[in-house]
């Protein structure tokens, strides 16, 4: 009777460690296809900002309860694969680019993420970003562009305007490498 009573115990044990596992498991699928997920920067097109091979966490949940903001690094779900870039304009904003300066909705616009980059093609003899425009952002959708605009396929060029729906999150932390660790936003 103490062994059957033993068996019992040990069985009830290990049926409640299958739960928990099994919990965590789904926990875990749920978290990561719903709210939080990893992704890995592919080229350069957000250099200095971000770089090849960095492993961020995004926020895939954000945009059920907000729209994309102008600034915001999102990643973007291509038809083979995934982007990384920045929101510089919403549907409505009219963006035009003018020796190196960019304007919404005819404000100058400080892109202060872009001053080492500008001085690369500087010293180039080059702007970093072409004129273009003026283009309206029509519903529906936003324009992006890399930080690396030299080297960055975006709105301007082979991506063309994104659907808001394309838009999986946003970048929220540099996860890898460890020393690289920040705040993305």
């Amino acid at each position: 009777m103490i062994e059957q009573e033993k068996e019992t115990k040990q069985k009830n044990e290990w049926v409640s460690w299958l739960k928990a596992i099994g919990f965590a498991l789904v926990f875990v699928f749920i978290t990561k296809a719903y709210f939080f997920a990893p992704y890995m920067v592919e080229g350069a097109s957000m250099s200095p900002t971000l770089h090849d091979q960095e492993k961020l966490y995004v926020n895939k949940i954000v945009y059920a309860f907000s729209e994309p903001q102008k600034g915001d690094i999102v990643i973007i779900k291509g038809d083979d694969k995934r982007y990384v870039k920045r929101v510089i304009g919403l549907e409505g904003d009219i963006i035009q680019m003018k020796s190196d300066d960019l304007y919404v909705n005819n404000k100058k616009v400080k892109e202060s993420y872009l001053q080492e980059n500008k001085s690369e093609a500087k010293s180039l003899g080059v702007y970093l970003t072409e004129d273009f425009g003026p283009l309206k952002v029509p519903n529906g959708k936003v324009f992006v562009m890399g930080d690396n605009r030299l080297n960055s396929m975006d709105s301007r060029n082979g991506l063309g305007l994104i659907e808001t729906k394309a838009i999986e999150g946003r970048s929220e932390v540099v996860i890898y490498p460890f020393s690289e660790m920040r705040a993305t936003q």
